[in-house]
């Protein structure tokens, strides 16, 4: 008979503690605290999910309405969704239980945003700690309580900076880096500001560009961190402790919309835009001080989506056609019709599509060619489906205007 060894009550109890902790970590949602994921770039480090989706897409996990009017897409962090939306003649920031979709709170967050082509916010809440910052359509800039929705600060930065709104609304979601809050409010002299993210004191304003519909990013180069923006009428890296220009590239700006965020790898940016211009990669210098290019070309024109760069290719949607692209040569290895123009995202091998006319798919992210694994379509407002998807904590979040959609996507044991 085998001899069962029996540990120490103290090294028992401790051995149990670690388990429950792995358990409740394992359990815990994961975080997609801001715009494009924890780093800005789209992708999530999900893994044990679905490889291929039922006929009718994986299964639904609950519906919720309550989110408003307009184009925010989520965020997801400590157990809530956070988005904004158009309710009456205000916008709202909105928190949602992840699990549920219940509402939680709901904060009035400026005045209403109205255009042709949609009303209400385009920008994403950015959670960083115990706060949620949020910009809303019409320049409202605001830091809740993530816990209570209460307003901790607020400002108006068209106002306080003296840019006008672009035609379609303050669609940027604010950059958090460090004690700094970073965004393109497209002011004379204060085209990129840079505020105490405490109490929304200014640390320092840049450059004269109206502002763009593009998110920042941070680069670290040589062991020194710049901020990239893409205004309307060029991509720009700026010192983030002296807001003092580096370098700038105009050619990937259209002049009408630029919207993509850029991608970056090392020492080398992706900037691109739509209106059958292109995109250009930007390689800075090793002293941080300037920039050259590397290659443009039109081959990869990102609208309103942003790429993706997984291993040595970036996946993103050209006008309507998916496209696989290697990054650092702009040489094509496919393109695809796909599920129609749309903006996507990454996790676990897989892109995960939504088309603006509400179909859903799932492909493997490979350069050997399109490989399709699933697709379904959500019911469509009269708009088109313009607020970008999440992956976090084994579901698949999407947005349609009012109402808000949570899959499973955790495979079966």
């Amino acid at each position: 008979m085998r001899s069962v060894r029996v540990l120490p009550p103290a090294l028992a109890a401790l051995v149990l503690s670690l388990l429950c902790a792995a358990g409740s970590a394992a359990q815990t949602p994961a975080e997609w605290p801001q715009w494009r994921g924890p780093n800005r770039d789209g992708l999530s480090k999900e893994t044990g999910l679905l490889k291929q989706w039922p006929e009718t897409g994986p299964p639904l996990a609950w519906k919720a309405t309550g989110a408003g009017r307009g184009y925010s897409s989520l965020s997801a962090s400590k157990g809530r969704l956070y988005t904004m939306g158009l309710r009456g003649e205000r916008e709202f920031v909105v928190a949602f239980d992840f699990k549920t979709g219940k509402e939680v709170w709901a904060t009035p967050h400026g005045s209403a945003f109205r255009n042709d082509r949609g009303d209400g916010p385009r920008g994403t809440p950015t959670v960083d700690g115990d706060r949620v910052y949020a910009l809303g359509g019409s320049g409202d800039l605001s830091a809740l309580d993530a816990a209570t929705g209460k307003v901790v600060w607020t400002m108006n930065v068209l106002q306080k900076f003296g840019g006008s709104n672009i035609t379609w609304g303050i669609s940027e979601s604010p950059l958090v880096v460090g004690a700094k809050l970073l965004v393109n409010p497209g002011g004379p002299g204060a085209s990129v500001v840079a505020l105490n993210k405490r109490d929304g004191s200014l640390v320092w304003k840049s450059q004269s560009d109206r502002a763009g519909y593009s998110s920042g990013i941070p680069v670290t180069v040589g062991g020194k961190t710049q901020v990239v923006f893409f205004t309307h009428s060029r991509g720009l890296g700026l010192d983030l402790e002296t807001g003092a220009l580096l370098w700038d590239y105009p050619k990937a700006a259209n002049q009408t919309a630029n919207a993509a965020t850029p991608v970056v790898r090392g020492n080398r940016v992706w900037i691109s835009s739509d209106y059958g211009n292109g995109g250009g990669l930007v390689e800075i210098k090793a002293d941080g001080k300037s920039a050259s290019e590397v290659y443009f070309t039109r081959e990869m024109r990102n609208h309103h989506s942003s790429s993706v760069l997984i291993g040595d290719h970036l996946y993103g949607f050209s006008g309507g056609i998916l496209t696989a692209m290697k990054f650092d040569t702009g040489e094509v290895a496919w393109k695809d019709r796909s599920v129609g123009k749309g903006s996507l995202v990454y996790a676990d091998g897989l892109l995960y599509l939504l088309s603006e006319n509400g179909v859903v798919g799932l492909a493997e992210a490979t350069p050997e060619g399109y490989r399709e694994k699933g697709r379904f379509r959500i019911p469509q407002d009269s708009l088109p489906t313009w607020a970008h998807p999440i992956v976090a904590g084994g579901h698949l979040f999407l947005r349609d205007q009012d109402t808000i959609y949570a899959y499973d996507l955790r495979a079966k044991k």
